[in-house]
């Protein structure tokens, strides 16, 4: 194996010289949220958290385009409501990658069914005799999940869906019919779907087929068949992605920023943009300026869910500045410590904006990067055909013909 180089001495007593002095002081209780974590969280994962709160408000003093993903049973906990419809309504979240059990289980307590905390070692063989479904130490009845098979299989058999469409226009128009839905029973706390779809959030779901929505989708198909029209476009959806992330890039402010609550299929789906950019469709781009991740897992287990930000560099997903300086990875749960830095977000004045309204600007998006791939037509179309010829072992020729290929 060969060997790390060893930093010089000076090198190192010259970094030691300018680093951040750890600044600890005594609690009082009349502390900000910000200068409780700029002196009482100094070291491991307490620095972590500060670190990325600080990246947090970096992404809205620079007026990024923040992307953030969303995976785990994330709305039963309750944490869109603490947590993310307040970013979105401050302007702060400007899209918004899931799952679509999240946007499931947020419709339970729309058509009146609660969430109960349970024990979690009373038992599952108990729980299911009694119907009661078990998150880990939530749960709700069996009827809560029949009762919203019946709501989502009404709302999808109405006109508007009965098209092909992408995931974000799939879940503007579902958003639509909640919130008008909400209105008439007058719920006080909207969902997730209703708020994004009043401040035009998109809502892209990667695995959509892996969520009781899409389950019911399948079931209105075999029992409608061909009066059923209502079709996913899983190229169009991810092309939407690559489209939206191209289109921030070069409006506003050029920069993008990704907070990822979890892993799973939502982070991938949103940083693949990238890639899909400047590998497939030979678009430069330079990756997500900051990356800030909340999640328990180890990154040394080749998971996607829990790769730094210095693997996803080598895929093209994260900038050079954001493994540099501007990528936290937070070893936690994220329900033990977000909600403790979205109030410390908010506690400081200067962090509010404008909704950005990306859904509005899809269009035009997708028609941006559309112009760009046109351009680079004839070149791309090179890269349609291969030979079995073309296997050969690797070489210090090929090597010479990659340089020059990489830009």
């Amino acid at each position: 194996m060969a060997k790390t180089p060893t930093p010089k001495k000076s090198s190192l007593r010259a970094a030691y010289a300018n680093a951040r002095k750890a600044d600890p002081r005594p609690i009082t209780g009349k502390e900000k949220p910000a200068e409780l974590l700029a002196h009482a969280f100094s070291a491991y994962v307490g620095r972590q958290e500060r670190t990325a709160f600080e990246l947090m408000q970096q992404s809205v003093q620079q007026d990024a385009s923040i992307f953030l993903t969303l995976s785990g049973a994330m709305t039963p906990a309750g944490l869109h409501q603490s947590c993310l419809i307040p970013l979105v309504e401050k302007g702060i979240i400007s899209a918004i990658t899931t799952t679509g059990a999240n946007l499931y289980h947020d419709a339970h307590r729309i058509i009146g069914h609660g969430i109960r905390e349970v024990n979690p070692n009373a038992g599952d063989l108990q729980y299911r005799l009694a119907r009661i479904i078990r998150i880990y130490d939530l749960g709700f009845w069996e009827e809560a999940l029949l009762d919203t098979d019946r709501l989502f299989s009404a709302i999808l058999r109405q006109p508007e869906f009965q098209k092909k469409m992408t995931t974000p226009e799939f879940h503007y128009l579902l958003g639509k019919a909640i919130h008008g839905i909400e209105k008439q029973l007058g719920v006080k706390q909207p969902s997730l779907l209703s708020t994004c779809y009043k401040h035009g959030v998109p809502i892209w779901v990667g695995a959509v087929q892996d969520g009781s929505i899409f389950l019911n989708v399948v079931k209105l198909k075999r029992l409608l068949g061909d009066e059923f029209k209502f079709e996913l476009d899983i190229n169009d959806d991810v092309y939407s992605m690559a489209a939206m992330q191209h289109y921030c890039r070069h409006h506003g402010s050029g920069k993008l920023a990704i907070w990822i609550l979890g892993g799973g299929v939502p982070k991938n789906y949103t940083l693949q943009g990238e890639p899909l950019l400047d590998q497939i469709l030979n678009v430069p781009t330079s990756g997500f300026d900051i990356d800030v991740q909340f999640c328990v897992d180890p990154v040394d287990n080749g998971a996607l869910s829990s790769c730094p930000a210095g693997e996803g560099h080598t895929w093209g997903k994260v900038s050079v500045e954001a493994v540099e300086t501007g990528s936290m990875y937070v070893h936690c749960d994220v329900t033990a410590v977000f909600p403790w830095l979205t109030h410390a977000l908010f506690s400081e004045p200067k962090n509010k904006r404008k909704p950005m309204r990306l859904m509005d600007k899809m269009g035009d998006a997708v028609k941006f990067l559309d112009a760009d791939v046109k351009k680079r037509s004839k070149s791309l179309m090179k890269t349609l055909d291969w030979s079995v010829e073309e296997a050969e072992p690797s070489s210090e020729e090929d090597a010479k013909a990659h340089d020059s290929f990489v830009r």
